[in-house]
């Protein structure tokens, strides 16, 4: 497993962008999307729209996995 981040197009209200993220955050953030029954780009697109100006789309699905995976309960 390489830790170097993997580069996915992804497609947020009809505009392309690239999103970098670690193996492992693709494989959980796509668990989670498919848990939550909506596709990557949905997720993302409401990922997108949570997150404050400071914080860039990468770094927000990163939170989104560890707050899915450390919630209690």
């Amino acid at each position: 497993m390489t830790a170097r981040p993997v580069k996915h197009s992804l497609t947020l209200r009809g505009h392309r962008t690239s999103v970098s993220l670690e193996a492992p955050f693709w494989q959980a953030f796509r668990e989670i999307a498919e848990a939550e029954g909506k596709g990557i780009n949905q997720l993302a697109a409401e990922i997108d729209e949570a997150r404050g100006v400071s914080a860039g789309l990468a770094s927000s699905i990163r939170v989104y996995v560890l707050d899915h995976y450390c919630k209690p309960g």
